[in-house]
């Protein structure tokens, strides 16, 4: 599921591709390369992101892509960054058949009809879904019937602010696209037996967000942005046990048994508000969700996972974003590839829709 605000008119297949995850705390990138008939992760940086009480200016983002270049070493300029779940508008609905240029032209000058918002300053971009059991929007252009269509948009000056970025760093910006899409299109690769034939709840747990997307065989059927994520439960975990900050991002991970009740206390709201996706959708469609996938820096705690599944109310499980790639990565990387992997399902997933 590619959607970029904008992407490389030259039509030449790309071979490789960076992607940068724009997190609030820590930026995820990766580099990915056409390898045979699937794609290689050649390699990932895990970098702090500038801090800043304001959005950071262009010449700032540009000095953080540089050190982001420096580490990763790509042999292509091509970028594609992600656009955080927060500063990002992602919608489904019904759309007359029309030229995909000509949807964005009609969003930008109706946006309060469309999107029940003044979105004046913001750009567009539109992205056709597939449907289950059902020609797609493509297919069906002249037939007369309305289009499910996924719906993006951003504040104009904050794309801008990026790609002036990117140049400043030597890079070419191939594409922006939205974060919150990324596990979708990385889910899709990495398990996509389960991503076509069941009802499945991705979740991905940020450092100041949640996000969760619902697919129900192959469509994307809801999506949910949550206002709590891991930097909620290490200040309340701070505050309740008298410590630090970064004492208690410390214990939070390792899970002493005695951190465990303040945690569940903090996890409590996260779960419940995800929980409320999962009743909208089993009510609509009548069916239960068969499996939830957590991503994130969360997922590789199995009592983290213990307590989310608790409310939630349905078991929660880890996956590899990047199980299905190729591993072309120095030895090091290598090595420990598997206790990241969690982290980059947004990066990957820009990635391959990128490509």
């Amino acid at each position: 599921m590619a959607l970029p605000f904008f992407k490389s008119s030259s039509g030449k297949k790309r071979e490789q591709m960076l992607a940068i995850d724009m997190g609030g705390r820590t930026t995820k990138a990766v580099h990915l390369q056409r390898k045979g008939t699937g794609f290689a992760l050649a390699r990932y940086a895990l970098v702090d992101a500038p801090i800043s009480d304001r959005a950071p200016s262009a010449e700032l983002l540009g000095e953080h892509l540089k050190a982001i270049v420096q580490a990763i070493q790509p042999k292509s300029k091509q970028v594609c960054l992600t656009v955080g779940v927060n500063d990002a508008l992602v919608r489904q609905m019904e759309l007359p058949n029309m030229p995909l240029d000509e949807m964005r032209q009609v969003l930008k000058i109706n946006s309060k009809n469309y999107l029940q918002q003044d979105l004046s300053g913001y750009v567009f971009d539109c992205c056709p879904l597939p449907q289950r059991g059902a020609r797609s929007a493509e297919s069906a252009k002249g037939s007369g019937q309305k289009a499910k269509i996924l719906i993006v948009a951003a504040k104009k000056e904050l794309v801008d602010t990026m790609v002036e970025a990117t140049h400043a760093a030597g890079l070419v910006a191939d594409g922006i696209a939205p974060g919150l899409i990324g596990p979708v299109n990385a889910f899709e690769l990495a398990m996509p037996e389960v991503f076509s034939q069941d009802a499945v709840a991705l979740v991905d747990i940020g450092f100041r967000s949640s996000s969760i997307c619902i697919v129900f065989e192959g469509e994307l059927i809801l999506t949910r942005v949550v206002s709590l994520g891991g930097d909620r439960l290490t200040a309340g975990l701070s505050e309740s046990m008298g410590i630090s900050y970064p004492e208690a991002e410390g214990i939070k991970i390792g899970m002493p048994l005695e951190v465990q009740p303040a945690l569940e206390g903090l996890m409590s709201p996260i779960g419940r508000e995800l929980r409320a996706s999962l009743d909208f959708f089993e009510h609509q469609y009548d069916r239960p969700l068969s499996h939830v996938f957590v991503s994130g820096g969360l997922a590789l705690s199995e009592p983290m996972l213990q307590m989310l599944a608790r409310e939630m109310m349905v078991e929660c499980k880890p996956w590899n974003p990047v199980s299905a790639l190729q591993m072309a990565l120095p030895e090091q990387q290598g090595a420990e590839v598997s206790q990241v992997a969690p982290q980059l399902a947004v990066a990957v997933g820009a990635a391959l829709g990128a490509f």
